[in-house]
C-alpha cells in the first residue's frame, strides 16, 4: 500500500511539470498548426533563468520566500523576450509553407538555443534550493514527502484552470477559437490573426518557461535537459491528442504514473513503459484520446 501511495504521489509531481510543457506545445499547435521542437529549449532557458536569478539575488540577506516571485519573473522574462523573437523573426514566414518547413525551423532553433545556453551559462550545473528550504516536508498517508513538489502541482492545476477560463470566458479566447476554426474568415471579421498568433505563441512559451523555472529547484539545471523534456512532451500530446489541453492533462497523468511505477518497480524499463504506452494508444486511436480527425485537401 505504501509503495502504491508513493507511485501515485511521484506520478502526480512528474505529471505536473510535464503538463506545463505539454500544454504549451498543444496550445501552440492548436492555433498555429506547428509542432515546436524548440519548446524543450524554452523549458531549459526558463530553468536556467530561474536558477541564475535566484542564486544571483538570494545570498542569505534576503528571505527565502522571495525565490517564488523570482522564479515567476524569470518565466515572464523568457516569455516576453524569447517568445515574440522566435514567432516574429523565424516562424512568421513559414506559416504558408509545407508543414515540414516550420518543423525543421524549430528543430534548427532548438540546436541554436542549446548552444546559446552553453555560451551564456556555461556547462556547469546550476542548483537552487531555497524553495525546498522553506517548504520542508509534509506527511501524507503516513509517508513523509518534500513539500515543494506540491507547490508545482498546484501551479499546474492553477494554469490548467486559467487556460480554461481564458478560452471559455474571455474575448481573447473567442478570438483564438475563431482563428483555429478559419483564419481567413477571422481576418475578414476584423480579428488581427497576426496578433493572435504572437500572443498564443507567447502564452505557450510562458507555460514552458514557467515549468522550467519552477522545476529548477527539484533538478540539476544543466546542458541537454531540453531534449529529454521535448521528447516526453511529444509523447504526452500524442497520447492525449494534438491541440487538446484536456488531452495533455490526461496524457501527463498516464505518463507520470506509468513512469513512477517503472522507476519504483522496474527501473530499467522507465523509458520503455512511457513509449510503449504511447504506441499502444496510437495503434488503437491514432489521433490520441481527445484528438479529432481532420479532413485535408490533397
Amino acid at each position: 500500500m505504501e509503495i502504491a501511495s508513493i507511485i501515485v504521489l511521484d506520478g502526480i509531481v512528474y505529471a505536473s511539470w510535464l503538463f506545463l510543457v505539454s500544454a504549451g506545445i498543444t496550445f501552440i499547435f492548436g492555433v498555429l498548426r506547428i509542432l515546436n521542437v524548440a519548446h524543450g529549449s524554452i523549458f531549459a532557458i526558463g530553468a536556467y533563468m530561474g536558477a541564475w536569478l535566484a542564486t544571483s539575488f538570494l545570498h542569505g540577506q534576503y528571505p527565502a520566500w522571495l525565490s517564488f516571485p523570482i522564479l515567476l519573473v524569470a518565466a515572464i522574462i523568457v516569455a516576453v523576450v524569447v517568445g515574440p523573437l522566435i514567432e516574429r523573426v523565424f516562424l512568421k514566414r513559414t506559416y504558408q509553407e509545407e508543414e515540414i518547413i516550420p518543423l525543421l525551423t524549430t528543430f534548427a532553433l532548438f540546436l541554436i538555443l542549446e548552444d546559446v545556453m552553453k555560451l551564456v551559462w556555461g556547462i556547469e550545473p546550476y542548483f537552487v534550493d531555497q524553495p525546498f528550504t522553506i517548504m520542508g516536508e509534509v506527511t501524507l498517508a503516513g509517508i513523509s514527502y518534500a513539500g515543494y513538489p506540491f507547490v508545482l502541482s498546484g501551479i499546474a492545476v492553477l494554469c490548467g484552470a486559467l487556460i480554461w477560463l481564458l478560452m471559455n470566458r474571455t474575448r481573447f479566447g473567442r478570438q483564438v477559437t475563431s482563428v483555429i476554426g478559419d483564419r481567413e474568415i477571422s481576418s475578414a471579421m476584423g480579428i488581427s490573426v497576426q496578433r493572435i498568433d504572437t500572443l498564443s505563441f507567447v502564452l505557450g512559451t510562458f507555460l514552458a518557461a514557467l515549468g522550467g523555472a519552477f522545476t529548477a529547484p527539484m533538478i540539476s539545471v544543466e546542458p541537454g535537459m531540453g531534449l529529454e523534456v521535448v521528447v516526453l512532451a511529444f509523447a504526452v500530446v500524442a497520447i492525449g491528442g494534438l491541440g487538446s489541453i484536456g488531452g495533455a492533462a490526461l496524457g501527463c497523468l498516464l505518463v507520470g504514473i506509468a513512469r513512477a511505477a517503472a522507476v519504483h518497480l522496474y527501473p530499467e524499463l522507465e523509458l520503455f513503459i512511457i513509449y510503449a504506452l504511447m504506441i499502444m494508444v496510437l495503434i488503437f486511436r491514432p489521433q490520441g484520446f481527445f484528438g479529432g480527425v481532420e479532413l485535408r485537401r490533397i
